[in-house]
């Protein structure tokens, strides 16, 4: 009985192995069924910042967080410059070290005001810019199913992981257009 189950699964593995082809063959006849119309790639930096939504919200948030920023810098440096003179004030014996300590007090609670105010508003913005980047990746992955809604692309790759390709495969400017039809779409339904 044994020897009949060997014998059985002897027969067994030849026969599987009569009808598999040897792995080289296999693997070239993968790679030669990939042609080139089955592959695309989509630069997404550049969809993005040639966007309509990169080129209206993309801005004004750019410009928002700039101007947050630069607040921000000038009030620390305000701060910065009368601890200076207190300091200054101090040395010279202009005013008495009950009145230094006072000022000091009141300009550490105003830094410390101005910490958590930075700290508040970086943090809006930072969800600000999350929702933004959230939005754009969402347009771009819609608009790049769009492109391909034929199937004819079997692989669509990011630029950022490419090395070197034909530039007739490049599909960012089909993709571009479909953000902004989007993104159009998207304004008028608010």
């Amino acid at each position: 009985m044994k020897k009949f189950l060997f014998t059985a699964l002897l027969a067994g593995f030849a026969c599987a192995a009569c009808n598999e082809k040897p792995a080289a063959a296999t693997e070239a006849e993968e790679v030669q069924s990939v042609s080139g119309s089955d592959l695309a790639y989509v630069n997404p930096e550049y969809v993005l910042a040639q966007s309509d939504l990169f080129q209206t919200e993309g801005k004004a948030l750019q410009e928002k967080t700039e101007k947050a920023q630069q607040s921000w810098a000038k009030k620390q440096q305000g701060l910065q410059y009368e601890a200076n003179q207190l300091t200054e004030k101090y040395q010279k014996g202009l005013i008495t070290s009950f009145d230094a300590q006072k000022q000091q007090e009141a300009l550490q609670r105003r830094a410390a005001n101005l910490e958590s105010s930075v700290q508040k508003e970086g943090q809006t913005l930072e969800e600000e810019n999350f929702v933004f980047t959230n939005r754009g990746r969402d347009l771009l992955l819609r608009a790049v199913k769009e492109v391909n809604a034929d199937g004819r692309y079997r692989m669509v790759v990011n630029t950022s992981a490419l090395i070197d390709a034909d530039s007739t495969l490049d599909i960012s400017d089909a993709v571009l257009k479909v953000v902004n039809k989007l993104y159009a779409a998207e304004k008028e339904g608010k």
